[in-house]
This record gives C-alpha cells, sequence and structure tokens, in this order.
C-alpha cells in the first residue's frame, strides 16, 4: 500500500490508543511512529522530521504540555494534544503554548483524521516547477535565469527566495517587511528596488506592470496570467 507522504509521531503512555491510532492512520495511507513518553518521542524527534504531533497531555514523567513547551521553542511542526474530557485548563495552556489543535478523550479516530487533514492542509507549502512562465516570460528556478524576448538574463538567489514565495500564492499582497523577511533584508528600499529589477526581467513595460503590480498602500502582488 502506497503511503502519504506525512509523517506523524503518536505519543501517548496508553499502548492500546497507540495502536488504536497507528492503525486507523496507516489505513489512511499516513507514515505512522509512535512514542510512549515523552523522552521516547524526544529521541525519535532526533532522528526524524516529523510532518505532525499528535501528543497526550497526561502522561507519566514529562507532561504533554511541557513537551509542547519545548518542541515551539525551535520547531515550528504542528501539534494536536489529546486532553482529558472537561479539561478546559489543559486545553487552553496548551493553546496558548503553540499547539495547533486539541480532542478530548475518547475521541473518533475520523474526527482526529479530519482534524489532522485540516492542519496540513493549512501548512503544507505549493511545490514549483522548475520552470514556470510568468505571461510570456520563462522563470528557469534551477539555472537561475528568465527568458524573455529569446533573451535570458539571470537572476541572484534572493530574487529566485521572492518569486519561489510569491509565485507559490499567486494573488496574495506581501507587504515590503514580508519581502524583506523572505531574504532577511528590514531595508524597505532594498526591496522597492529588488521588485523593480524583478519587473525589468519579466514585464514587457516595466514602467506599467501587469504582473508584478503595486497595490498602493500595501505592498505587491503577482500574478503568472
Amino acid at each position: 500500500m502506497n503511503k502519504n507522504t506525512s509523517h506523524i509521531l503518536v505519543v501517548d503512555d496508553d499502548n492500546r490508543i497507540r495502536e488504536l491510532v497507528k492503525q486507523y492512520l496507516e489505513e489512511n495511507k499516513f507514515l505512522v511512529t509512535t512514542a510512549k513518553d515523552a523522552l521516547d518521542a524526544k529521541k525519535k524527534m532526533h532522528i526524524i522530521k516529523y510532518d505532525i504531533l499528535i501528543l497526550d497531555i497526561m502522561m507519566p514523567g514529562e507532561s504533554g504540555l511541557s513537551l509542547t513547551r519545548e518542541v515551539k521553542k525551535n520547531n515550528p511542526v504542528p501539534i494536536i494534544l489529546l486532553t482529558a474530557k472537561g479539561e478546559a485548563k489543559d486545553r487552553i495552556e496548551g493553546l496558548e503554548l503553540g499547539a495547533d489543535d486539541y480532542l478530548g478523550k475518547p475521541f473518533e479516530a475520523k474526527e482526529l483524521l479530519l482534524r489532522i487533514n485540516n492542519i496540513l492542509n493549512k501548512t503544507k507549502i505549493p511545490i514549483l516547477q522548475e520552470e514556470l512562465y510568468i505571461g510570456s516570460s520563462l522563470v528557469n528556478f534551477k539555472k537561475l535565469n528568465i527568458k524573455k524576448n529569446n533573451k535570458i538574463q539571470k537572476i541572484n538567489p534572493q530574487e529566485k527566495k521572492v518569486l519561489e514565495k510569491m509565485l507559490s500564492t499567486p494573488g496574495k499582497i506581501f507587504s515590503r517587511e514580508d519581502i524583506g523577511k523572505v531574504i532577511n533584508i528590514s531595508k524597505e528600499r532594498t526591496v522597492d528596488v529588488m521588485i523593480t529589477r524583478l519587473r525589468q526581467k519579466i514585464e514587457e513595460n516595466p514602467k506599467n506592470p501587469k504582473y508584478l503590480q503595486t497595490i498602493r498602500g500595501s505592498g505587491y502582488v503577482l500574478w503568472t496570467e
């Protein structure tokens, strides 16, 4: 059976729950690893990068809340907490620590699956093709160039990052600050200069751009058609 590309770590001290969740998620084509407690989970996270963690709050030793706090310090992996019914305090604390969702025990396996899919759909990153058209201009991300009117112009790694980010969500408005974060630049003027350079390489008429447009007071938007 083909596996889902998403790898899930299920952390619960209850062996029965671990195995039931593992079996159900594998039947739905996820790759699943289990851990019996926080220590076991941390050992496995040192070896494998997971796409989502499912953590029981009440475990012997380090709790799921403590593990959530530790993980979220330097790891953006989504976390779903399994909580005891009626423990609103734990749910609130978990969300404050950065957990992405929670589910009260006992729970329906299908509801867990829906919550997993909702989170993964929000966090997955679109995979761009090696070559992609913006109007009549052909961007080649591997060769770092743009072909327009049979002329080839080079793009630098920073320009590539900006194009990749904006092309992953065509039509989304990016502020100068958003773009600056992509290339680790804080000066808005530097961002404006980069956009001007990209327009010269992409647009038929850079002074009247059709694809890489300015949204007054908000930032920039990139259209592919």
